[in-house]
């Protein structure tokens, strides 16, 4: 994941921008500059095409075009052993987990066209622990999962967890896997997620602040232990949290 920053010539008029044919979508940061967020998602490899385009007053449209390599992740497998109740699911948990994957996957789907952060994002807890596990080949009770698609925190039960950015609330519930959820819309298709919260103080709908405490660190639904799982979603695409924390964003 990358800040992508431009200065247009003053000529150019209404710049667009893709990769892979996913639009970016570009917002003022002052002084002339533009600045979108690149990322692809975590099952990514191979050769992507970045393309920028933009009109001059006569109307001829000016493309470049750049390509990018994405490298594989290297696999790491983490082996986990769960209550066999929270692997091998029963027709009604099962419907249950489809219904709440459907629901997020809707949110990913919605582009809300203004920008709701402010400034660099921060970690979503201040115990000075680092995001890990991100990417992780996990298997569970000897079988092979999907990859973890956020970041863990490890932090004591009921440490405070604080909003990594300024958004919406777009989810607040409890969920099978997730247990107590919160999902933030931070506006242009970028949306951060915190897992297995003990409880959340916020709801549906609120605006929060960045640093406004919005729940604490639990081990509700599918965990282990104690501990925050962070996940960000750009344009649907599973981006690393440790990428966007380590941007310096205006």
């Amino acid at each position: 994941m990358f800040a992508l920053t431009l200065r247009p010539a003053a000529w150019i008029e209404d710049l667009r921008g893709s990769l892979d044919g996913q639009p970016l979508i570009f917002s003022g940061v002052g002084r002339g500059r533009l600045q979108a967020l690149v990322g692809v998602d975590l099952e990514a490899t191979g050769r992507r095409l970045l393309r920028l385009e933009g009109r001059d007053p006569q109307g001829r449209v000016h493309v470049r075009k750049w390509p990018i390599q994405v490298r594989p992740r290297r696999a790491i497998v983490q082996r986990l052993t769960l209550p066999q109740h929270m692997v091998e699911l029963d027709p009604e948990a099962a419907t249950r987990v489809s219904e709440e994957a459907s629901r997020l996957n809707g949110l990913w789907k919605a582009v809300t066209p203004e920008r709701l952060w402010q400034g660099a994002f921060l970690s979503p807890v201040v115990s000075g622990a680092k995001p890990e596990g991100f990417g992780l080949r996990r298997i569970i009770n000897n079988q092979p999962r999907s990859p973890h698609s956020g970041a863990d925190y490890k932090a004591a039960l009921g440490a405070a967890v604080q909003a990594s950015n300024a958004g919406r609330v777009v989810l607040a519930e409890e969920q099978f896997f997730g247990g107590n959820s919160v999902v933030l819309d931070h506006g242009l298709g970028l949306y951060s997620i915190y897992f297995h919260l003990r409880e959340f103080t916020v709801k549906t709908g609120d605006v929060v602040q960045k640093r406004q405490e919005i729940g604490k660190v639990g081990a509700t639904g599918r965990a282990t232990g104690p501990h925050l799982h962070f996940g960000i979603r750009l344009n649907g695409a599973r981006i690393d949290p440790a990428a966007l924390l380590r941007l310096s964003l205006r």
